[in-house]
């Protein structure tokens, strides 16, 4: 198994995706940021169904990287409890899982 890891996150609007999008690559946290726009979430908040359109981020990472990846989102991100959930890469192209290795310290 790969030390590579796939975090998913969303924003608010596309400026906070791209906020939190470069400074991931910026302080070699990821690798790369994908961001897919405008997405629709539907999810219950404070005991009421909410909708909202939001932008996901798709964060390649290591594991080692995690937890500075989830402060970091924390830290720059507006919403109260913003998503931040980490799936495995069980396999992948080697010379790309090394290239996210390279560029994440």
């Amino acid at each position: 198994m790969s030390e590579a890891r796939i975090v998913l996150s969303t924003a608010g609007s596309a400026e906070e995706a791209r906020k939190i999008a470069q400074a991931l690559v910026e302080r070699r946290l990821a690798a790369c940021v994908n961001i897919i726009p405008q997405i629709e979430s539907i999810y219950r908040w404070q005991g009421k169904v909410e909708s909202a359109t939001e932008w996901l981020l798709i964060i390649k990472t290591q594991a080692a990287a995690f937890e500075r990846v989830r402060d970091a989102i924390r830290e720059l991100h507006s919403y109260d409890l913003p998503e931040c959930v980490m799936l495995e890469i069980e396999a992948g192209s080697e010379p790309y899982l090394k290239w996210i290795a390279e560029n994440v310290d």
